[in-house]
């Protein structure tokens, strides 16, 4: 029997799921795998909001360092928590098929409050992301830093006086805790990458390397890459008010993308549908066109109003 594939990966629920769902895939294709577990910075702290830390990686850097220090021989990420710019010596080995990408309400309650433009609702989440969808679309209502995973977030919603908490449709359905009183947010565009699963491997490590080839979607690999163009393109982190989703429909690429400030005030977006075989420098053009549109602008905005927002 061959050496077992040392899988890296944070110890909460849904991590764990990610892990397994890789170590069903390679079993699959023939290959033993391990769960090795790791704690991450973003877990260590449940306090300080996610756009607080100041730091790219927050709930990567762990895993990378394990893999660099031989620990362990993949790592595997919800892809959007992962640095556009991946650690020296480390590479994207595959990405899962995606997930649903759509973030959710869950209500304490009912609705009734998102249709009463007089009521100042209290919403929870820990994205500066969502946070901007949100006041742009609601502008009166107060926002809540809600951190942990999803089992604590959960908790701490029923507990505190709020309406309502926003969290990513794919994370509660994988570990079956999507309650029923909850809504998805069409309106709202999704983190680059939201819903897909990455491995990180060693650069170095051919047989590794190989292995996770096999279980790569190149549908969701492409998508994905085009998002994360973006992102980069603007500058961006998952700690920053950037939001993209790529698809393919019928041999074209749709894609949409945007930037807000912090509290929602300001936006630029863009959308576009090109052949699947244009794709190569999309996400980069049209991040250039959103910089150009104002976008830059509200990058300097980003770092004045980030130092502002509350974080009750």
């Amino acid at each position: 029997m061959s050496t077992p594939v040392r899988i890296g990966t944070r110890e909460s629920r849904l991590a764990i799921w990610q892990a397994t769902e890789v170590q069903k895939l390679l079993s699959a294709n023939g290959q033993h795998a391990e769960l090795v577990y790791i704690k991450s910075d973003g877990d260590l702290d449940l306090t300080t909001p996610l756009y607080e830390l100041g730091v790219q990686g927050i709930f990567t850097k762990n895993l990378d360092a394990a893999l660099l220090n031989n620990r362990i021989d993949i790592a595997v990420h919800s892809m959007k928590d992962v640095p556009t710019q991946l650690s020296k010596g480390i590479v994207q080995a595959a990405v899962l098929k995606r997930g649903p990408v759509n973030d959710l309400l869950v209500m304490k309650h009912g609705k009734e409050f998102l249709n009463d433009e007089n009521y100042v609702a209290h919403v929870a989440t820990s994205s500066i992301r969502r946070r901007a969808q949100w006041l742009h679309k609601y502008p009166k209502h107060q926002m809540h830093n809600l951190r942990g995973n999803m089992q604590t977030r959960l908790q701490k919603l029923y507990r505190e006086k709020w309406d309502g908490a926003i969290f990513a449709l794919a994370g509660l359905e994988r570990i079956d805790l999507r309650p029923e009183n909850s809504i998805e947010l069409n309106w709202m565009l999704p983190a680059p990458a939201q819903g897909a699963i990455m491995i990180a491997a060693r650069d170095n490590d051919i047989v590794i390397l190989e292995s996770c080839k096999k279980i790569n979607d190149s549908e969701t690999e492409l998508c994905t890459r085009i998002e994360r163009s973006f992102l980069r393109g603007l500058l961006g982190g998952c700690s920053t008010p950037v939001s993209a989703y790529a698809h393919i429909a019928q041999n074209k690429i749709h894609f949409k993308g945007n930037i807000f400030s912090p509290d929602g005030s300001k936006k630029v977006e863009i959308e576009r549908t090109v052949p699947v075989e244009e794709n190569e420098e999309l996400g980069k053009i049209c991040a250039e066109e959103v910089l150009a549109n104002g976008g830059r602008e509200i990058n300097l905005m980003i770092r004045e109003q980030m130092k502002k927002i509350p974080t009750a």
